[in-house]
């Protein structure tokens, strides 16, 4: 695996990278848009995909040659070794074109299975969040800190859907966490896309999130992010995350182990009314 110095090095590359990217979304963006129906929607999805991918593809491949490009945007599991960009172009597609802020260009080179270094940019805030394994998290150049606290029941989490149609288990799965953790936790809520729900937990001012099935491009970035900032990132189960992993949480470390537990009780009811 390369040096950590020499993927700091990286760092202002990616970042023009993704910058280029945010400015053309960002031209698109509307505060007044409104599509009226699926067709509409899935219409202007496309076009904003369409109008940042290729050009990002060239430029994160010409920093890295020989790195490869994850092409399902929506996938998960594990990738082959050696070097790879998982990359979102319009992260929080659907809030864009729904004239939302809440959306993102986001970048991650991950090296034998493991995220080595990411770039996220808020466009419409200015903001940047980057990260390199080792070498903490930070945004516009300032450390990021998890949150200090110790007691689920002060804290603030949050879930979200990976993507539309994902099932009934899946379904199931969600609203029995949903409901456990609203009689452990102080704040529940419910928002997409998860990376800007994992900055919240890298800035501190949420103290966990979780997720029930994988996608890669929607968690490789906030996991380096949380865990760089001194957060912890496993499974729901507690056990260290991959992108093998079935399911995700991230939390600060005071509050880690309740959640897991919370979690845990919420998976055996879940179970128990499916049987």
């Amino acid at each position: 695996m390369m040096h950590t110095n020499n993927l700091k090095a990286l760092l202002p590359a990616v970042t023009e990278a993704v910058e280029v990217a945010g400015r053309t979304l960002l031209a698109r963006f509307s505060s007044s848009a409104r599509p009226d129906d699926l067709a509409a929607l899935l219409t202007a999805i496309e076009a904003n995909d369409g109008a940042v991918s290729g050009t990002l593809r060239d430029s994160l491949l010409r920093i890295r040659p020989g790195s490869g490009w994850v092409d399902d945007e929506e996938g998960g599991g594990r990738l082959p070794d050696g070097e790879w960009w998982i990359v979102d172009a319009v992260e929080g597609n659907v809030n864009h074109i729904h004239g939302s802020v809440a959306w993102a260009v986001s970048a991650t080179l991950v090296v034998d299975g493991l995220a080595v270094l990411t770039v996220v940019k808020l466009p419409v805030t200015g903001m940047v969040y980057a990260a390199v394994l080792g070498q903490g998290a930070t945004v516009n150049g300032m450390p990021l800190q998890v949150s200090k606290k110790t007691q689920l029941q002060a804290a603030i989490v949050g879930t979200g859907q990976a993507r539309p149609g994902e099932g009934r288990a899946v379904y199931a799965a969600i609203g029995a966490s949903v409901s456990a953790m609203l009689e452990s936790a102080l704040l529940v809520r419910m928002a997409v896309p998860a990376t800007l729900e994992l900055i919240e937990v890298a800035s501190g001012r949420m103290d966990g999130f979780w997720q029930y099935s994988q996608v890669r491009s929607g968690l490789a970035a906030g996991a380096l992010l949380v865990s760089e900032a001194g957060g912890v990132v496993t499974d729901t189960q507690g056990q260290p995350w991959s992108f093998a992993s079935v399911d995700m949480l991230a939390a600060a470390p005071g509050v880690h182990a309740a959640a897991v537990a919370c979690l845990g009780a919420a998976a055996d009811f879940s179970d128990a009314g499916q049987a």
